[in-house]
């Protein structure tokens, strides 16, 4: 991964002016994170813009995660006294689970409310996060039809809108918000590897060789099965290894090719479940 990459393109800072200007409106905020990697996925200005308006944590892509990994930071999250929600977006009953989630976290506000007479008015949400976090996807479910573009790349979602769900939320979409420097070098490495940040400014064969010393330490049986390596493959150097498969691949000599092929693996669950954020102890 190289240093001083910029990834904070103009949209982002409208972006955030158009949630400031509109926090005041919802009642809650559903902060998503995706689940393979919760910390780094955090954007600490987002986290500084909520600051004390309530809010939901969201765990996406829980089916992707390590469900331990993903136990251990729930837990983790619960302690800092945050509300967290666990989403697998492919269950057929998110909105009745995410409506639930928000109540819950709203009961003192919605009974203070009942207790002057307003009864069944719609909860007014902000979903926040960075690109490709899965905000579309459970616009998509909340609302019951496909109303939001949905891809595996970042960047997709450009304006905001306010959404109605079947189950008494307002959803106010936003596009999703990266932050202009990375402090760890690591928290950008991860964000390449699960595609929140554009494919186009890393160089996947860097890409590749931080999701082969991962690997390396987590599961090597996943990379042996799914390219057919020898058992001792893990044996050579990251580099050899990267060539190896590249052959395996048939691409003889295009590591670049192969190490696309890699990317889109590991991030359509082809390589198992896994966690790249492990630190919560």
């Amino acid at each position: 991964m190289g240093k001083n990459i910029q990834w904070y393109p103009g949209h982002m800072a409208k972006a955030f002016r158009l949630m400031r200007e509109n926090l005041s409106l919802v009642d809650i905020v559903f902060e998503l994170v995706d689940a393979r990697v919760p910390l780094s996925s955090r954007n600490p200005e987002v986290d500084k813009l909520i600051d004390k308006k309530p809010r939901l944590l969201v765990l996406t892509k829980a089916d992707l995660a390590d469900p331990k990994e993903t136990a251990a930071w729930k837990a983790y999250f619960e302690k800092q006294g945050l509300a967290v929600a666990v989403l697998d977006t492919r269950g057929p009953k998110t909105a009745q689970f995410m409506t639930k989630a928000a109540k819950e976290v709203l009961k003192e506000q919605l009974a203070a409310q009942e207790a002057k007479g307003i009864k069944n008015r719609p909860i007014r949400v902000m979903l926040a996060g960075i690109p490709n976090v899965g905000k579309s996807t459970l616009l998509n479910h909340l609302v019951q039809k496909n109303v939001a573009i949905t891809a595996n790349k970042p960047g997709v979602t450009k304006k905001v809108a306010w959404l109605k769900t079947a189950t008494g939320l307002e959803i106010l979409d936003s596009p999703g918000v990266l932050w202009p420097k990375f402090e760890d070098q690591k928290i950008g490495q991860r964000l390449a590897l699960t595609g929140a940040v554009k494919d186009t400014i890393f160089a996947k064969d860097d890409a590749a060789l931080n999701l082969l010393a991962f690997f390396r330490d987590y599961n090597q049986q996943a990379i042996i099965d799914r390219y057919h390596l020898a058992e001792d493959a893990f044996d050579q150097s990251d580099v050899n290894l990267l060539l190896n498969i590249t052959e395996k691949l048939g691409f003889k000599d295009d590591y670049d090719k192969a190490a696309v092929r890699m990317l889109n693996d590991l991030r359509s669950g082809k390589l198992g479940r896994y966690t790249l954020d492990r630190e919560h102890d």
